[in-house]
């Protein structure tokens, strides 16, 4: 029941390539990934859901290969969200479904459990808080230099700077110190980025995030929606020692208080011990043990 196997669906005008565990008729659990990552980030948990009695299924987001480029170039958080919709529907989800994501992944939860309550029982939202807390203390000396690369990003020379050095120093950078062993998981990165549209849509994500001229007016309500508290109860997970997205910044002395009280009632919120931002391997463990308890 555990095994992993690969598939394709349509959605939102795209086609999906996925990975996937557990019976078709489960209810289903969407787990959505971020940069510079891909579905694999899940090969832990993909399993374990399965043997819970789940249908999980990681889709590769918009632009990284093997799913498809979209054609009118829109990468803003709304697009995410609404792509979480619409594969909750083309992969028949029920309103038991449940989403999680992390980092992008994590601004599609948001939006997707926000815009459509009625379609997920509950959602997970790990190493990227809600939007509303992307603010003060992010603009600090110190997240700015971990946030360097967004800036980056904006460039000319963004597409040029994205290759393989460059993404195994982010994932060096925002692991537990003296962390290794993620050859394969840059693999798997540079793979979804081995052609150069691969690469520029990559980019889009961010190049939305500085520049609202690149929204798309079609995602507008799901725009509103990432930024909008929702209904749905979410778990935060966030790794006690994340490169990229400070614990500092989101749990100043520890206290995850501010992350609650920019979440739905029933929510739930916790630091993971000697994580960086890719949680779900760095203490995969760990982090399945809240995700099913949460589900249960």
């Amino acid at each position: 029941m555990g095994e992993i196997t690969t598939g394709s669906v349509t959605a939102n005008g795209l086609d999906f390539g996925y990975l996937a565990a557990g019976p078709a008729d489960a209810p289903l659990v969407l787990l959505l990934h971020g940069f510079p990552d891909s579905a694999h980030t899940w090969r832990h948990l993909l399993p374990e859901l399965a043997t819970a009695g789940f249908r999980a299924v990681a889709p590769f987001m918009r632009g990284y290969a093997p799913t498809s480029v979209p054609e009118d170039g829109a990468y803003q958080t709304g697009a995410l969200a609404a792509d979480a919709v619409a594969l909750h529907e083309a992969l028949g989800g029920g309103p038991d479904a449940v989403v999680i994501g992390h980092d992008w992944g994590a601004f599609a939860a948001y939006g997707a459990a926000s815009l459509a309550p009625g379609r997920w029982r509950r959602a997970v939202a790990m190493s990227v808080p809600p939007i509303s807390l992307v603010t003060g203390r992010f603009f600090e000396y110190e997240q700015l230099k971990r946030s360097f690369y967004m800036y980056v990003f904006q460039t000319p020379v963004a597409e040029a700077v994205l290759g393989r050095a460059f993404v195994e120093g982010l994932w060096r950078d925002w692991s537990p110190p003296g962390a290794g062993g993620h050859a394969e998981d840059v693999d798997h990165v540079m793979e979804c980025l081995a052609a150069p549209d691969n690469v520029t849509a990559a980019l889009g994500y961010y190049r939305a995030m500085f520049d609202a001229s690149r929204h798309s007016d079609r995602y507008a309500a799901e725009q509103r929606a990432v930024s909008s508290r929702g209904d749905v109860p979410v778990l935060y997970l966030h790794g006690s020692e994340d490169g990229c997205v400070g614990a500092d910044v989101v749990a100043p002395g520890g206290d995850l208080g501010g992350v609650l009280a920019a979440l739905p009632a029933g929510s739930r919120a916790e630091l993971v011990p000697g994580a960086g931002h890719f949680l779900q391997l760095d203490r995969p463990a760990n982090v399945n043990d809240h995700i099913l308890g949460w589900l249960n």
